[in-house]
């Protein structure tokens, strides 16, 4: 089961000023898209490492130079991200691959290639799994096949994210395993965080 999952990566083209917007007061516009460029990357090399088929999902076309760059280094199919709100988009990539599917953001660094064939076993003895964030969303959500409802019409980008999933989960009477709690990069305050790691943070550069 482990060998049929796929992962869908989705990603912004880190073009400053539309790239990780929250972190421009603390890194500036082309900082902020300079360090959503390196979190990226560090997703492609640990989705290399897990050893699984993956896609890239790109925002807002496949023609940025970035994608190009991400498809030559790791050897990995682009695709279009879909229309819509993020659960939209969402919904739309696991109908279209279908199968078992790992879908995850680029802004996750404590996800690496062991957690991520930590997902791919668990979702061989449940039909969903989620690497929950601390700040109440998750950065991970891995389904054996397509569920109806379960990203529609949530409050993205709030604290209540994972607990209405959770609650909508079980309405529908499916099993869920939350295979770890990670934390991603958002704020200016979690920079700090990321730094402590030892990961490279680009200095401010408006």
């Amino acid at each position: 089961m482990t060998a049929d999952v796929q992962i869908a990566l989705m990603a912004r083209a880190p073009v400053p000023g539309r790239a990780k917007t929250r972190l421009i007061p603390r890194l500036g516009r082309a900082g902020a898209a300079r360090l959503h460029a390196a979190l990226t990357r560090h997703a492609l090399d640990q989705i290399d490492r897990a050893g699984l088929p993956a896609t890239l999902w790109c925002e807002p076309d496949m023609e940025h130079p970035f994608f190009r760059e991400c498809a030559e280094r790791h050897s990995i199919a682009l695709r279009q991200q879909p229309s819509g709100d993020l659960g939209d988009r969402m919904r739309a990539i696991f109908e279209a691959l279908r199968g078992p599917v790992l879908l995850m953001g680029s802004d996750c660094p404590s996800i690496d290639a062991g957690l991520l064939q930590d997902c791919a076993g668990a979702l061989a003895q449940s039909p969903t799994v989620f690497l929950p964030t601390a700040d109440g969303g998750y950065g991970l959500v891995g389904l054996r096949e397509p569920v109806a409802g379960i990203f529609r019409d949530m409050p993205w980008g709030t604290d209540q994210v994972m607990a209405i999933t959770r609650q909508r989960l079980s309405a529908l009477e499916l099993d869920w395993v939350e295979v770890a709690g990670i934390w991603d990069v958002d704020t200016p305050a979690d920079i700090d965080r990321l730094a402590a790691t030892g990961f490279a943070i680009p200095p401010y550069e408006d």
